[in-house]
């Protein structure tokens, strides 16, 4: 837990520069789509993650793969990670990708709803999780992180910030277990 607190104070200051940049050039929105893009290929490939973690591999190896990466995206961002390389600091791309989007978040008072349900949501349902967390929040925009578990059997768990909404089966007989056994 100490290395995750410590990661985040790295990270929080790089991700605020970062938006900094991109408010600056009016890119927030272009930078937090390719920072999503980003996370998820580093999440989505080891190989890349690993490579980019080593720090054996040689400072000019990590910028000609950032270079062709991110042949496509902004030049300042390209540039803000390789400066990351040069300063040593691309191991914490992740954080500061992640810190980037809460900060973006905040700033279009947008709030992040992670659910998680037993089969797909439809698009339908999507928009009602949508609403339901909209009204419970007062956020201007939601922004939903879905994830499929099938041992909730059915239902949904939303999680927005600290406050988690149990509607799956699975949560359902985990509370009615534990009101039979407390009578």
């Amino acid at each position: 837990m100490t290395s995750k607190v410590a990661n985040t104070e790295v990270a929080q200051p790089y991700a605020q520069a970062l938006l900094s940049i991109a408010k600056s050039k009016s890119l927030t929105e272009e930078f937090g789509t390719d920072a999503r893009t980003l996370l998820n290929l580093l999440t989505e490939n080891q190989q890349l993650r690993n490579f980019i973690d080593n720090p054996f591999i040689a400072a000019e190896n990590k910028k000609a793969l950032i270079k062709q990466i991110l042949s496509e995206a902004s030049p300042y961002l390209r540039n803000f990670l390789l400066l990351l390389v040069d300063k040593r600091r691309i191991f914490f791309l992740p954080e500061i990708l992640q810190q980037y989007l809460a900060l973006l978040r905040q700033l279009n008072q947008t709030v992040l709803a992670e659910v998680t349900s037993a089969v797909a949501l439809t698009e339908d349902q999507q928009q009602a999780v949508t609403e339901k967390v909209l009204a419970l929040t007062k956020a201007r925009q939601v922004e939903l992180a879905t994830k499929v578990d099938s041992d909730l059997i059915g239902g949904v768990i939303i999680k927005v910030g600290s406050q988690v909404i149990d509607s799956s089966i699975r949560g359902q007989l985990r509370r009615l277990s534990l009101r039979l056994s407390n009578s």
